[in-house]
């Protein structure tokens, strides 16, 4: 997806599943919405979203499940003009939760025998990553879903970011890009490393796997999730909207500064092409079915055994910090209270998410805010695996 700069989650997401967080004027909270459990267990993650709230994001939506069953918590508010509140099934840009889904099916390709996770680059798209030390023969299909390929990340690009994030927004907010166009921004730039000899949250890795799937099965990346995953577990609210810059209702507006300064002006950013993302982070989904497909992923009921435990070999993003680590597509996280959690973080626009559960699937957290430049998501994935 295309990360913002330092004000937006990607990396840090990835890495230690918190947003950057910058003061902005305080949002009125709204009582939460109690699902089955009745709220009982979660008092403490409907305080985190409270939080996030006064902090100064517009609305926020949780949905917890643990053995109790299914709780919904909301606060703040979907529509700045309105009033209108969040609801627990509003649809919204999940931005890189894009990536597990790719993974997926390229780990499924690979199941098939139509590719070998250390194929190179080049092999499948030959001639393609090319560019200022850029070198697909040197880089493996493995290499690009954990983040070790040292392709240059796209949305780094000065004016990407410019155009993408700042003030070509406005101008710029329909266009359509091309996968191509997106890698060839990357090779316009230096590797941020040789192949396998760091790590590096790279979009551009996602583009191209996009691409790979393409290459292989002759359909759209978009069409190949719709009939491999979307179909099979009935997640009728996720989507791949390809040039469509609408949210399919019901949905909350989205709102970013579009500016690194905290009090610069609230815009409405909802309706975007979101091309420029593409397979790095286009889709959009809810949290009831966000809580399906990673349920359905880590139960083995989407990859073979083989490709599962390739999926949840992680790399360490930061020596540093072991109890961070990021697999093909899937990220990996031990907790304050040494709880696991499996899943992955997004931020696009106006929507910053999470979904998280243990790897036996028995308890679970998906949220979304609907705004990007503030807000502590991790203090809610800590309050409700280690809160209570």
């Amino acid at each position: 997806m295309p990360a913002h700069t330092a004000r937006t989650a990607v990396i840090a997401a990835v890495a230690v599943l918190a947003t950057a967080a910058l003061t902005a004027p305080a949002v009125a909270g709204h009582p939460a919405a109690a699902g089955p459990s009745g709220g009982r267990g979660h008092e403490r993650t409907q305080q985190a979203i409270e939080a996030a709230v006064r902090d100064g994001v517009p609305g926020v939506v949780a949905r917890a499940r643990d053995r109790a069953g299914t709780w919904n918590g909301t606060a703040g508010v979907g529509d700045l003009r309105t009033g209108r509140e969040r609801l627990p099934q509003d649809r919204y840009r999940v931005a890189s939760i894009t990536k597990t889904f790719v993974a997926t099916v390229v780990l499924q390709l690979e199941a098939e025998g139509r590719l070998d996770l250390d194929d190179t680059v080049d092999r499948v798209l030959p001639g393609v990553v090319r560019g200022n030390g850029h070198d697909g023969r040197r880089i493996t299909v493995r290499q690009l879903l954990n983040h070790t390929s040292g392709v240059y990340n796209y949305t780094d690009d000065p004016d990407v970011q410019d155009t993408f994030f700042g003030s070509g927004f406005f101008e710029h907010r329909y266009d359509s890009w091309k996968p191509q166009q997106l890698v060839a921004i990357a090779m316009k730039h230096r590797p941020d490393f040789a192949p396998g000899e760091g790590w590096n949250y790279s979009n551009t890795n996602y583009i191209l796997a996009g691409m790979i799937i393409e290459k292989v099965t002759g359909r759209s990346y978009g069409s190949e999730i719709e009939r491999r995953v979307l179909r099979p577990l009935k997640l009728r609210s996720t989507s791949v909207p390809g040039n469509d810059h609408r949210v399919p209702r019901p949905a909350s507006r989205a709102y970013s500064k579009l500016s690194a300064d905290p009090n610069a002006r609230t815009h409405d950013v909802t309706e975007l092409n979101p091309s420029a993302a593409w397979a790095a982070g286009e889709m959009i989904s809810d949290s009831a079915d966000l809580h399906r497909f990673f349920s359905e992923l880590l139960k083995g009921r989407l990859l073979p055994p083989k490709q599962m435990k390739e999926m949840t070999t992680t790399v360490s993003p930061d020596p540093q910090r072991p109890e961070a680590g990021y697999g093909l597509g899937l990220l990996r996280l031990r907790l304050s209270c040494g709880t696991e959690v499996w899943g992955h973080s997004g931020g696009i626009h106006g929507s910053a998410s999470e979904a998280l559960m243990t790897r036996d699937t028995r308890h679970a957290l998906t949220l979304n805010f609907n705004g990007d430049w503030t807000g502590d998501s991790s203090a809610v994935v800590e309050a409700e695996f280690c809160g209570r």
